[in-house]
């Protein structure tokens, strides 16, 4: 069964469009099941990671979980036996992926959500990494070059997703939305049929975490306003139960099907409180979290069922609905997360993580493990690519000032890529924690290969050197700390060092900044080096907005190559340019 998509032009459907022939025995409820992913960004390959899950006797175990051909058997194990169902996503299916995917433009990840089965995803921010042109290729297909990378390397051809974007709040230059704003599924023929309704949203805040130059002339709505303002259509249409899918979400203190919601935060909780009681259930993302629960168990004014199923194909959300074909509502509703228990493995210290009998075990679907082995050995001679040495791994991992060995390495070999009068001029440079995505890691003799440095960096992010004074370096080193539950720490050249204190005011936490051992001076400018991304004021950077005198140089994982391939082995850096000097 296909999907209903409207246009804009169809939603004023009339209103005689929901109104249901009685006469006769009453139909009973129609069962739907919706099967929910968010946040795949890309991988193919078993990614060799965890979920702490609690077994059978109550013990907390380690459960090996994700990859594609893993999660296509889980989804497969959700819709057997139900006749009515629907895969949906929650967005950032592409981007942020490991070389498999995104060295080939995330083109195998689309043709994986095909076979999956999926139907509608809400757009996310990572959608945007390559630009609008490329995400609407994404959708329709073919090769036509939009980026730097070359398209369709392996397979000839590229199909475009079989399934339909969605986004609702995401509104171009011309008023339009850049995907349709949502889209209808009906199950069943006359009096049993029922009609399901998704919106689908991108996270307001989008532009903040993509380079501007790639979402020029996009705007993005208020996530709540924008859902409010369909349900009328969507119920005119025909809509017995309205699924809002939005890439945003929230964090807790529980399991994955903890129905209390327990210990739940952040940004989603504020669209749902504006939420019109009317949509049924939230399908999320963002956060990497997974949770099942039923939200008016927080706030019994919205009682809606909130998912999101983790990262990385790690869980599969199945969310059930009963639905009065009748009365035009859902009479029942419920949802839990399935781990995709895939294959034991080593862990980084040796130690396996073992399947565990108390959760079902997915076999790899074979026609998914064949498309993510093709492309896997297509990359391999890439990934494999010496490309420098390193004298111990680089960890992203941050120390308590918020400071990365990696993120300092990164900033040390912008700056350096950016020294020369042609290339800036750079004599600072900054890198930002959320944009290092991995650990670099050499072999035993110092080897760092090009598949490590890109999956640090996946973004394909350009040099940008700026001319800012000390005090707008000043202002941006004080937008560190302004959202206090995502702290981003800059990680500065060794050239820099700076010192804050959390328990000061809001804007004046800056205690101290040096540049080459001197005090840095609020009214001298400086040449600054950053990605086209902070530039343009992403992560909520704004300050670096102001800079003047732009020079756009290379790649930020080319300077990172360049930087591990001067000769001998590389020294990894110290920690210890910033201090966090906060009173206990």
């Amino acid at each position: 069964m296909r999907p209903v998509l409207l246009s804009l032009a169809l939603l004023s459907l009339s209103a005689c469009a929901s109104q249901r022939v009685t006469g006769g025995a009453s139909p009973a409820p129609v069962d739907v099941r919706i099967i929910g992913i968010n946040d795949f960004h890309g991988s193919l390959d078993f990614p060799k990671l965890s979920v702490e899950m609690t077994d059978s006797k109550g013990e907390r175990v380690r459960v090996p979980a994700g990859g594609a051909a893993f999660l296509a058997s889980a989804v497969g194990s959700l819709r057997a036996g139900q006749t009515n169902s629907v895969v949906v996503g929650a967005g950032d299916l592409i981007g942020a992926s490991p070389l498999s995917s995104s060295l080939f433009l995330d083109e195998p990840a689309i043709v994986a959500m095909n076979m999956v089965g999926m139907e509608f995803n809400a757009i996310g921010n990572h959608e945007f990494d390559r630009g609008t042109e490329e995400l609407k290729r994404m959708q329709d297909g073919g090769c036509v070059k939009h980026t730097l990378a070359e398209p369709c390397r392996v397979d000839r051809t590229f199909p475009g997703a079989k399934f339909r974007q969605l986004a609702a709040n995401t509104v171009m230059a011309d008023g339009k939305t850049l995907f349709p704003p949502y889209g209808l599924k009906t199950f069943g023929k006359g009096r049993k049929a029922v009609t399901i309704g998704f919106i689908g949203l991108t996270l307001k805040g989008t532009g903040n975490l993509v380079s501007i130059a790639r979402i020029k002339g996009i705007t993005f709505g208020d996530e709540a306003e924008t859902a409010n303002a369909l349900i009328p259509k969507l119920k005119a249409a025909g809509a017995d139960a309205i699924i809002v899918l939005i890439h945003e979400g929230v964090f807790t203190k529980a399991d994955p099907n903890d129905a209390a919601c327990t210990g739940v935060s952040g940004p989603l909780m504020g669209i749902i409180a504006r939420l019109d009681p009317a949509v049924d259930v939230v399908v999320s993302g963002h956060t990497h979290w997974a949770y099942a629960c039923d939200y008016g168990k927080v706030n019994p004014a919205r009682p809606v069922l909130l998912t999101s199923a983790g990262y990385k194909g790690q869980f599969v959300t199945g969310i059930d609905l009963k639905i009065d074909p009748v009365a035009g509502r859902v009479v029942s509703k419920s949802a839990r997360n399935v781990v995709v228990q895939s294959v034991a493995y080593e862990g980084p210290r040796g130690a396996m993580v073992t399947v565990k009998p108390d959760f079902p075990a997915f076999p790899a679907r074979p026609d998914v493990a064949t498309l993510a082995k093709r492309y896997a050995d297509a990359a391999k001679r890439e990934e494999e690519r010496v490309v420098g040495t390193l004298a111990g791994a680089a960890s992203r991992d941050k120390n308590p000032a918020g400071e990365s060995v990696l993120g300092n390495l990164i900033a040390d070999a912008q700056l350096a890529a950016t020294q020369s009068a042609d290339a800036g001029g750079a004599q600072i440079a900054f890198m930002n924690p959320d944009g290092i995505r991995t650990d670099v890691v050499p072999t035993a003799d110092g080897k760092v290969t090009f598949g490590a440095v890109f999956s640090a960096q996946p973004f394909s992010n350009q040099l940008v050197v700026k001319t800012m004074t000390g005090a707008q370096i000043r202002t941006v080193l004080e937008q560190q700390f302004t959202n206090p539950t995502w702290l981003r720490v800059l990680s500065p050249s060794s050239n820099f060092s700076f010192a804050y204190d959390l328990s000061r005011p809001m804007g004046d936490r800056i205690l101290s900044m040096t540049f080459d051992g001197k005090p840095l001076d609020a009214a001298a400018s400086y040449r600054v080096a950053m990605s086209d991304f902070l530039s343009n004021g992403g992560d909520m950077f704004q300050g670096f907005t102001v800079g003047t005198n732009p020079v756009i140089s290379g790649l930020d994982v080319d300077a990172v190559i360049a930087h591990l391939s001067r000769g001998g082995i590389t020294p990894v850096p110290a920690l210890g340019r910033v201090e966090n000097r906060t009173k206990p």
